[in-house]
């Protein structure tokens, strides 16, 4: 391979990453005017269109996600190679790429970004935000931060923090005008604010606590929402019942926005694990990552 097929590819790879071109860019240290250039000595080149591209967004082609299907495990492999070289140097260096919930970057890796680069300043961070359950083998992660109840069995994982506990909740005038709900089938009566997992379709089911087991609470409302924040704040406009942590309402319940209900169906559940596959179980920079944020909120509880 000649060093401008390889500076091809990664900056056709990069852009894809980073969805856009003014990101890459920044990330491999060129102009965008210049990674402009290199994509179009690729797909001249290999004589086909890689990217649709517009001024607000950017899109495969067949042959450009062919090309990146086939591409991406080798610089993935040739990441860990590197890496993993580095490690015998006795130096912890390299890119880790973490995927996690936007809670859990919220909560502990966005508090701690700062301690955690001087403690490892030659460890590159590549933290992907989302919802989504993913694959992060198939995806081409190191580590997760998932949901202990959504964790897949092969994956070596550690608590990170405590449990959590979803409640239900309504603003006051609301209430006044729809009343309270008694039980969890008193729910079918009234305006609920749902949730759906981004990028999924599926409406995420109420869990509830009744009869020493969890049950699936299916409702309905005048809003769907792929971010809960927007539901707290909906609700906080008298639109309806919403459901979520505790802690993120807790605020609108002391000054008097909020009410909570049903907590007799509400119960505490596992919280948030790092993750990761067991073949990197020896990779020095997850070692790194998984002691360091471990450690920093041993004594934390999670809900603060």
């Amino acid at each position: 391979m000649r060093n401008s097929d390889y500076a091809e590819l990664k900056a056709f790879m990069t852009i894809v990453e980073q969805g856009s071109f003014s990101r890459a860019a920044i990330m491999l240290n060129i102009k965008p005017s210049t990674l402009s250039q290199v994509l179009r000595q690729l797909e001249a080149r290999l004589g086909v269109r890689l990217l649709n591209r517009t001024t607000r967004s950017l899109s495969l082609t067949e042959p450009g996600a062919q090309l990146l299907a086939k591409i991406k495990p080798a610089f993935q492999a040739m990441d860990h190679a590197v890496n993993d070289i580095a490690s015998l140097s006795g130096k912890t260096a390299g890119t880790l790429r973490v995927h996690t919930t936007r809670i859990a970057a919220e909560l502990y890796i966005e508090p701690l970004l700062g301690d955690f680069h001087r403690a490892w300043p030659d460890i590159i961070l590549d933290i992907t935000v989302e919802d989504a359950a993913i694959d992060i083998v198939n995806q081409g992660f190191d580590i997760g931060v998932r949901l202990g109840e959504r964790l897949e069995n092969d994956m070596i994982a550690h608590p990170l923090g405590g449990e959590f506990r979803e409640v239900a909740f309504a603003s006051p005038a609301y209430l006044d005008r729809f009343g309270r709900p008694q039980t969890i089938n008193d729910l079918q009566q009234h305006r609920c604010i749902n949730w759906r997992y981004p990028g999924n379709q599926h409406i995420y089911n109420w869990e509830m606590w009744h009869d020493n087991r969890w049950v699936s609470v299916t409702v309905s409302g005048p809003l769907i929402v792929s971010d809960r924040r927007l539901a707290v704040s909906a609700a906080c406009q008298h639109l309806g019942i919403g459901f979520w942590l505790d802690s993120k309402v807790a605020h609108h319940v002391e000054r008097g926005e909020l009410e909570l209900i049903l907590e007799k169906y509400s119960r505490s559940f596992d919280g948030f694990y790092l993750y990761y596959p067991q073949q990197s179980v020896a990779s020095p920079t997850i070692k790194a990552f998984v002691d360091f944020f471990r450690r920093s909120h041993s004594t934390q509880v999670t809900t603060e």
